[in-house]
C-alpha cells in the first residue's frame, strides 16, 4: 500500500483490499461501448481480477472513493512455440495468462491489461502513477520485465493513418513520443517495440454496431466510428462488421 502525502492518494492491490472490488467493477470510465464486445476480454477480464488480485491495483482519495484501477496477468513469454510478443496483443496475452494458469505453467513475465482513470480526472498524472505501481509490483514479485499492448490515447483522431507510422511518431522538442499515453510509458522506461496489429477484434452485425455507436451501417467498406483507433470493416451482404485493433507493444525492463 501506497499513500501520497500531498494528494492523500491510495494505491493498493486489491488483494490486499478486496472489499474495493465491485468499486473498482462498477467505476465510471471512457471507454467506447463497442470495446466491451470483445469476446476474449469479455470471457477473461473479470477472471483475471477475481482470480489474480495480486496483480489488481486500485487507487482510492481521502474519501475512499475509486478515482483508478488497472489489471495486470502473469504469463509464460518464453514458453515453447513462444519468445516474441504476439501480434495478437492483448488478446493473446489474455489467453495465454490463463492458459497458463490452468496448466500450471509458471509464469516469467508479467502484461499490463487495463490501466482506467475515473472521468474528470484524467491529465493529472494518475495513470503514470498505476503504472508505476504496477512495475513495482512486478519487480517485488521477482520479474524482471513488464510488457504492455498499449492502446495510443489520441490515435482515435487519426484512424487512416497507420499504427506503423503513428507508433513511431516522436515530438522535435524532446524525442519523446507524440501520443501521450506512449509518452507515459516511455518516460517510465519503456521501450516500444513493435505494432500488435490483431490485439483486440470485435465482430457484429450492423445492427449490434448501431446500437454500440449511433451510425447507421447501412453501406459497406471503412466506417470510422468515435473511439475506434482504425475503420470498422462493414459487409452488410453477410450481415456483418469488424473492427481490428492494433495496439503498441511496450517493453518496461525492471
Amino acid at each position: 500500500m501506497t499513500t501520497d502525502r500531498d494528494t492523500g492518494l491510495t494505491i493498493t492491490t486489491l488483494a490486499e483490499r478486496p472489499e474495493l472490488a465491485v468499486g473498482m467493477w462498477t467505476m465510471p470510465d471512457t471507454w467506447p461501448e463497442f470495446i466491451a464486445h470483445d469476446r476474449v476480454g469479455a470471457a477473461l477480464l473479470r477472471w483475471a481480477w477475481q482470480e489474480l488480485r495480486d496483480y489488481a491495483f486500485v487507487a482510492t482519495d481521502p474519501a475512499g472513493t475509486v478515482v483508478a484501477k488497472a489489471y495486470s496477468v502473469p504469463f509464460a513469454l518464453h514458453a515453447e512455440g513462444r519468445g516474441t510478443l504476439p501480434d495478437g496483443g492483448w488478446d493473446q496475452v489474455l489467453q495465454w495468462a490463463f492458459t497458463d494458469r490452468a496448466r500450471g505453467v509458471g509464469p516469467d513475465t508479467v502484461s499490463a491489461i487495463e490501466i482506467t482513470i475515473r472521468p474528470g480526472l484524467l491529465g493529472r498524472g494518475l495513470s503514470g502513477r498505476m503504472l508505476a505501481a504496477m512495475r513495482e509490483n512486478a519487480r517485488a514479485r521477482g520479474f524482471g520485465e513488464v510488457v504492455a499492448p498499449v492502446r495510443p490515447s489520441a490515435k482515435h483522431l487519426e484512424p487512416a493513418t497507420p499504427m506503423s507510422e503513428y507508433a513511431y511518431r516522436v515530438r522535435e522538442s524532446d524525442g519523446l513520443p507524440a501520443d501521450p499515453w506512449l509518452r507515459v510509458h516511455v518516460r517510465a522506461g519503456g521501450v516500444i517495440e513493435k505494432v500488435a496489429p490483431a490485439s483486440m477484434t470485435v465482430s457484429g452485425s450492423p445492427a449490434e454496431w448501431r446500437e454500440w455507436t449511433g451510425l447507421p451501417f447501412d453501406t459497406a467498406g471503412a466506417v470510422e466510428v468515435p473511439s475506434g483507433l482504425v475503420p470498422v470493416h462493414c459487409l452488410p451482404e453477410r450481415d456483418l462488421a469488424v473492427y481490428v485493433e492494433p495496439n503498441v507493444w511496450v517493453r518496461h525492463a525492471l
